[in-house]
């Protein structure tokens, strides 16, 4: 597995990393071992950037991801989670829905202060239990999530405290890198005008079909040397399973023009003796920007199908003609 540096933060990433939410039980439940094993065929596969939250199964994917991970030696593998909830003890009939499934009996609560975020990092070394994290984003501080007054109130609790909290995590040598963890690009430019970033944690917005981060992110990340880790880089779905009846964009069935986009794309690459998929998969990485291309599931058989696609050779020649059919594409 190829690795790629993390801007001046002396971290390695492996360009294929795993994302785990899916051993979160979200949208199904996972048992124990399958969630074991899946993480094994992520080792065995050479990845080694493991990507939690304390919102992944209000705390569940943190507890199984650090069982996994803890036998391994702590130099082995870099690690990221997140801040900017904090968990609270609830009656197992008042735990909230947040599309997880059998979650641990905890409600989430937003707070991006000073006190929060350091709480957040405790608990969270906590429920690992390993005694580091590389990489803490700053997750969700965005419109999408927060609402317009929730962001504007969130967005100054961060900036009166938790940029300090951060400051003194990454000085102190606790992390060694800080980021911001969102779905929105107007959230990752907001804050980069007031907070430098070590990476942004970016799902969907860079992807073989939805260019939102193009022009102004790519170019802003390259002056302040941010890195790019790029999530759902299949849109949710339809990069996967291609223009099909009931697929997906954004969580969402697709509407007619991006399945005419996606199946235009599908033409492309066919031709070319490739996969949608794979061709997803690999697009982001041939931006010097992306330090690494995230990949959640929590069933063996497709973390080990995608690794046999990120193993596939793209023809460089190929981006110029999937670019016509992308969505914001530039160049």
């Amino acid at each position: 597995m190829k690795t790629r540096t993390l801007g001046t933060t002396g971290l390695e990433l492996s360009a294929f990393s795993f994302g785990a939410a899916g051993i979160g039980n979200l949208y199904r439940e996972v048992s124990r071992d399958d969630a074991m094993a899946t993480l094994d065929v992520a080792w065995d596969a050479g990845i080694r950037y493991f990507d939690t939250a304390p919102h992944y199964g209000h705390g569940l994917s943190e507890r199984r991801l650090g069982d996994y991970l803890r036998d391994k030696p702590r130099g082995s593998y870099t690690i990221s989670s997140k801040v900017g909830r904090l968990l609270k003890p609830v009656a197992e009939d008042k735990i909230p829905d947040h599309g997880f499934v059998r979650p641990l009996p905890f409600a989430q609560v937003h707070d991006y202060s000073y006190d929060g975020i350091m709480r957040s990092y405790e608990d969270s070394l906590a429920r690992l239990g390993i005694n580091a994290i590389d990489i803490l984003y700053i997750h969700d501080l965005e419109v999408a999530t927060l609402g317009e007054s929730g962001y504007a109130h969130h967005f100054k609790a961060f900036m009166d405290g938790g940029a300090r909290a951060l400051d003194e995590l990454k000085s102190s040598g606790a992390v060694k890198a800080v980021g911001l963890g969102v779905n929105e690009v107007p959230a990752c430019l907001n804050l980069l005008a007031s907070y430098p970033l070590d990476a942004i944690l970016l799902a969907g917005r860079y992807t073989l079909l939805d260019r939102s981060a193009e022009p102004e992110l790519l170019d802003r990340c390259r002056e302040t040397g941010t890195r790019l880790v790029i999530g759902g880089v299949f849109n949710s779905g339809i990069l996967a399973t291609g223009a099909r009846p009931g697929a997906t964009f954004n969580y969402t069935e697709a509407p007619s023009e991006i399945m005419k986009r996606v199946s235009a794309m599908e033409t492309v690459t066919k031709t070319a003796g490739i996969t949608l998929a794979a061709a997803a998969l690999h697009y982001p990485l041939d931006n010097p920007i992306v330090a690494s291309v995230l990949i959640g599931t929590a069933k063996p058989s497709s973390l080990r199908r995608n690794v046999e696609m990120f193993d596939q050779s793209i023809p460089d020649t190929l981006w110029a003609e999937l670019d016509r059919h992308a969505i914001g594409a530039h160049g």
